[in-house]
């Protein structure tokens, strides 16, 4: 006669045990987007730090492209070669108008178009695309507050996410509210130059990485596993 109590355990032992050899399996993580993603002026530089051992951040961000350029300079092969098991993208930065025509994208189409590519080439690799969308610049009006002139290229992120059922973390939402947050003299010390109020030095791309991390954990639980337990979200 068997024993079933015995029997539940061990399985419940044998499901424990294979999702703890899951979590030691190495995975790879892609970035693409542009200059406000990568190492050298974005917040790239920041991300590797937060996953365990485990994890390897390949960055494939470009500064001054768009989902267009990106595209169609052939930026996007590489990346499938690589194999990774996620590929993170956010762009919209130089889709606006006056970056001229072979980067900027129409929030309502060729935006989405484009994204929609992204998607459905990170799935043919086998691969898990999270939509990210774009950072705010840290412009702020008399009032004191973030004026963003990229809402129709986050918001065109979020729906595409949504209409593709993908992972979404809106960090132009969260990172408007940090800004207005802190206020303009706190974010100001995130600029690596005086001037420059789009890309981020050290101090602004750990900042950023918090928002990040934060909507990371409640878009892709299995991803956010891999983070270091010290990870916060306290922003």
């Amino acid at each position: 006669m068997k024993c079933w109590p015995c029997v539940a355990m061990m399985f419940v032992l044998i499901l424990t045990l294979t999702a703890a050899r899951g979590q030691d399996k190495p995975i790879t993580v892609a970035l693409i987007g542009d200059s406000t993603v990568t190492n050298q002026a974005g917040w790239g530089k920041a991300l590797p730090g937060r996953f365990n051992d485990q994890v390897k951040v390949l960055n494939f961000a470009k500064g001054g492209r768009s989902t267009k350029s990106f595209y169609n300079e052939k930026r996007l092969p590489p990346v499938l070669e690589a194999k990774p098991d996620y590929i993170l993208m956010q762009f919209g930065h130089n889709g606006q108008p006056g970056k001229g025509p072979e980067r900027e994208t129409d929030p309502a189409t060729t935006y989405r178009d484009y994204l929609k590519i992204y998607i459905n080439e990170a799935r043919r690799i086998g691969a898990q695309p999270i939509v990210i969308s774009s950072l705010t610049r840290r412009r702020f009006d008399e009032s004191g507050h973030i004026a963003s002139t990229l809402t129709p290229w986050a918001k065109a992120a979020g729906e595409v996410a949504a209409e593709m059922h993908v992972p979404f973390i809106d960090l132009h939402t969260a990172s408007i509210a940090f800004h207005n947050k802190i206020g303009p003299e706190a974010s100001y010390a995130f600029n690596p130059k005086p001037d420059d109020i789009s890309h981020l030095n050290k101090q602004g791309a750990e900042a950023i990485v918090d928002l990040i991390v934060a909507d990371l954990k409640k878009a892709d639980k299995t991803l956010a596993s891999y983070l270091k337990s010290e990870s916060h979200d306290d922003h």
